[in-house]
């Protein structure tokens, strides 16, 4: 009976470890039968999304991968020529994602987003700012880079001040008006872990989780802050008449929709790990104490080890032009640059990628200068802000084929006319206002993407939600704004998005801190939020009452 039961178990774990080689194989061909027996365009265009977003949801194959299904599949069902499918998968975002990394890289290389950090912090001070302080930069350096990137810049940066503070933790535990504890907890504590107290335990916990969740809110606030809002803007100029989203209207929506968040989560967390706000909404001066003075002191040291400025100042300047002309491209309630050339040509891509070409060529070292901003041994006086190897390192391809793949699916509905059957299966729920409609949407995606990547959740439902709302004659707006910020809110789990895994990574949080504790609380306010705001100052920003012209052509022509 061991024997067998050894073999089964043993077979069970092979099973296991093959289990993305099987999904890989099964799922293709167990929905074999769906074209093979129903040969029309919209079976095969079905087939071919399902075994697409499978691989997606399940990550049986990389992302971009699985992006490329439908490159191969298309021309061998007969749904789209390889010509046409092959020119879906590069489009304006691409290169409006190109010009921004062309930034990113050159922050990260001359330590801007250090110097941002470590200046905002030493405004903030130690205590009780600190968890304000960082949570304020990590949202601003989001709002230009990835929430990857953001996190795992910022967090090495956090974790030297909390060092800091363990270390000062028990020769300082006897001045420290905060520590609550008991002798019995406190002897415990330092028996049982790293930390002198547990209230130490408490702060690493919430700084922590506080930087992760302020760089999934600053990737709201701008329209290239985070990959599901260029899928989004991708997707929605499969409205091509459409002429309400830009740089400017995304910002003015999604703005005070990071404010709320911002404070709420602060709140939430405060409350969750340190309990009290008496020290915190205090306003009496109190002396500082030697861990206060060490942690500040410590701060102060990082912020002397940054070399010269002139790079970061370049890069700063760079930084503010680009946002500038991204505004006043085209404001709306006054004439913008564009107006000066013929109408039509320019986007946010152009803006971006000028600028982000002339890093490449903008010497990095100070005119007449005779030393290197950041090697001395560095002997070409010509050398750009940025090298072809700094841009790629931090390119995210996958997410470009990731984007093209959806493209493709979205142009393969309308083809085949998928679109315009899934709208007629969704007439059910045409006596739902639209707030319900889209909060069932955002209750939906933000479920799924726990478990499934946030671009591969959005791509799936950005066409279906499209379809619903054409089929409910509501403004698509109305549900693909908030669903796609709802799919950034996987602050559940570490698998939720890859900045949860670096913050998990340092051993500071368990998997039930995220879950139970904070994430959950942190969903449910970036929900109430994001809907507070489509029925609020969404509705006149938008035009959301009325169902637009660009989306009755659409309806009329075949949807997504």
């Amino acid at each position: 009976m061991r024997l067998e039961a050894a073999a089964r178990m043993d077979v069970f774990r092979k099973l296991w470890r093959a289990r993305k080689l099987i999904v890989v194989v099964f799922i293709p061909l167990s929905l074999l039968p769906l074209p093979l027996i129903h040969p029309t365009s919209e079976a095969c265009c079905a087939y071919v999304l399902m075994v697409t977003a499978v691989y997606w949801v399940s990550e049986a194959v990389p992302l971009g991968a699985a992006a490329l299904v439908p490159a191969f599949l298309y021309p061998l069902f007969g749904v789209l020529k390889s010509s046409e499918v092959a020119s879906e998968y590069c489009k304006d975002t691409t290169l409006l994602l190109m010009g921004v990394i062309c930034l990113a890289a050159s922050i990260e290389k001359w330590n801007l987003h250090k110097r941002i950090a470590l200046r905002m912090v030493m405004i903030a001070g130690a205590k009780p700012g600190l968890v304000l302080g960082f949570m304020c930069c990590t949202v601003f350096l989001s709002m230009w880079l990835s929430n990857t990137s953001t996190t795992a810049m910022v967090m090495p940066i956090a974790e030297a001040v909390l060092q800091q503070l363990i270390c000062t933790g028990l020769a300082d535990s006897h001045d420290d008006s905060e520590t609550e504890d008991s002798p019995e907890e406190d002897s415990k504590a330092r028996r049982d872990s790293q930390y002198p107290t547990k209230r130490d335990h408490m702060i690493c916990k919430c700084l922590s989780l506080s930087i992760t969740y302020a760089a999934t809110i600053g990737g709201l606030i701008t329209i290239t802050g985070t990959s599901t809002n260029l899928i989004f803007a991708e997707q929605f100029n499969r409205y091509p008449d459409a002429k309400v989203i830009n740089f400017g209207t995304w910002f003015i929506f999604s703005f005070p929709i990071a404010i709320i968040m911002l404070v709420l989560t602060w709140l939430w967390l405060h409350f969750l790990f340190l309990g009290c706000f008496r020290e915190t909404c205090s306003l009496s001066k109190k002396r500082k104490t030697r861990r206060e003075m060490m942690s500040e002191q410590r701060i102060q040291e990082e912020y002397a080890k940054l070399g010269p400025i002139y790079p970061e100042v370049v890069t700063g300047i760079f930084f503010i032009l680009m946002t500038l002309l991204w505004f006043t491209r085209e404001p709306g309630f006054v004439p913008g640059w564009t107006s000066l050339f013929e109408k039509g040509y320019r986007t946010d891509a152009t803006v971006s990628v000028l600028l982000g070409f002339l890093l490449f060529l903008i010497p990095a070292r100070r005119p007449f200068s005779s030393s290197s901003p950041r090697d001395e041994s560095e002997s070409d006086p010509l050398a750009p802000m940025i090298t072809w190897k700094d841009f790629q390192r931090l390119m995210p391809w996958e997410i470009v084929i990731l984007v093209g793949g959806g493209y493709a699916l979205a142009a393969g509905c309308k083809v085949s006319g998928l679109s315009v059957w899934i709208g007629r299966q969704l007439e059910p729920m045409s006596g739902l206002p639209p707030w319900a409609v889209t909060l069932l949407a955002c209750l939906l995606v933000s479920a799924v993407t726990e478990f499934a990547s946030n671009p591969a959740t959005l791509t799936v439902f950005l066409p279906i939600l499209s379809a619903l709302s054409e089929t409910l004659l509501i403004n698509p707006l109305h549900t693909l704004i908030p669903s796609t910020m709802c799919v950034s809110f996987g602050v559940m789990l570490p698998v939720g998005n890859p900045p949860n895994a670096i913050v998990f990574s340092y051993g500071h949080v368990q998997i039930s801190d995220m879950q139970v504790k904070a994430g959950f609380g942190v969903n449910l306010i970036g929900v109430a939020v994001v809907m507070l705001a489509i029925t609020t100052w969404g509705v006149p920003l938008f035009n959301l009452t009325e169902f637009p012209a660009w989306a009755v052509a659409r309806n009329v022509t075949g949807g997504l």
